[in-house]
């Protein structure tokens, strides 16, 4: 049956990351990541005071501290209209940002309450991320040699002319020693876990597929792109160290449950924003003039698979006279 177009949530949340780079961009390779990080959580809880949902953060900045952090648990919004779960990352790449490297983002994902996982005590997870021509032919138990050849396959590729993205992490050694190897080509980058499942899936990115062991909270984060994109994530909850493995286990969790991006967001109705804050080549950091202030964003809309890109142009000495964002 045909439908009338819903309301897009994602043009809504996109205005919230526009406000967090703006706010975190003047941060850029100042060597300070909790003040960039506060610039933008500060800008994201001004953005979402507007907004009419009933939102709870599932994944935020984990437990409240001093600083004034979207905590998970936190209730955003102004507690009328749609009942969601909210995943944040106001900077993600807090040390690309303090060092002015490329790739720092900011990012927000909104689905249905109760529809989003919930990591608990896990905070790193494997993953393996392919866009939608590849995700039937992905195993995360399979060897790398055969996924990538598989991957190649899908994309009417040779796995030379593949693009890896891996964390230049050492728990990725043995890995990066891996693709190498088996000839495809490696992006490494010192952080960026949700750019690089963004890049994996986006059909205008050189990327082709992401690997490695990052953030759980990510995972969940990026699912969401994964999922308006039609491409897979294949996860698994790998601990880093023997409390976080414990915490797990007493959580009543299974370590070797392989999680698909129908299981890390449930149901089609998902939205994802993202803004670049620091230059890049996949979203551009935030441009200043002796005016404006422009912005590159990626929207999504899960339930329609609409994929926009969004250039902004911000006045800045209009927003000045009014914002309760310190631009």
């Amino acid at each position: 049956m045909s439908e009338a177009p819903e309301r897009n949530l994602a043009l809504d949340i996109v205005r919230i990351t526009e406000a967090a780079a703006l706010a975190s961009a003047r941060w850029l390779g100042r060597g300070d990541k909790v003040a960039g990080d506060q610039a933008a959580v500060q800008a994201m809880r001004v953005g979402f005071s507007t907004l009419n949902i009933d939102g709870t953060v599932i994944i935020g900045e984990g437990e409240k501290d001093d600083a004034p952090m979207l905590a998970n648990g936190e209730k955003v919004g102004r507690g009328e209209g749609l009942a969601l779960d909210v995943a944040v990352d106001p900077v993600e790449g807090t040390s690309l940002l303090a060092y002015g490297r490329p790739n720092a983002i900011s990012v927000i994902a909104v689905s249905p309450q109760g529809s989003m996982f919930n990591p608990g005590p896990s905070f790193y997870m494997q993953k393996l991320v392919v866009g939608q021509e590849a995700r039937d032919v992905v195993d995360i138990d399979a060897p790398i040699k055969v996924n990538l050849k598989n991957i190649a396959k899908a994309l009417g590729k040779s796995v030379q002319d593949l693009v890896v993205f891996v964390l230049d992490k050492p728990r990725h050694q043995r890995l990066i020693g891996e693709i190498r190897e088996a000839g495809a080509r490696i992006q490494l980058q010192t952080d960026g876990d949700v750019i690089g499942a963004l890049m994996a899936v986006d059909p205008h990115s050189e990327v082709d597929v992401m690997l490695g062991t990052g953030g759980s909270p990510e995972g969940v984060l990026s699912a969401c792109a994964i999922k308006g994109l039609g491409g897979q994530i294949l996860a698994r909850l790998d601990p880093q160290s023997y409390v976080e493995k414990e915490a797990i286990n007493e959580a009543g969790v299974d370590l070797r449950e392989v999680l698909t991006v129908d299981n890390l967001v449930r149901g089609e109705d998902c939205f994802f924003a993202a803004t670049g804050i620091s230059g890049g080549d996949f979203l551009h950091g935030v441009r200043y003039s002796a005016r404006y202030a422009v912005t590159h964003s990626l929207v999504l809309r899960g339930k329609t698979g609409t994929l926009r890109y969004v250039e902004s142009y911000h006045n800045m000495d209009k927003l000045s006279k009014f914002s309760a964002v310190q631009y």
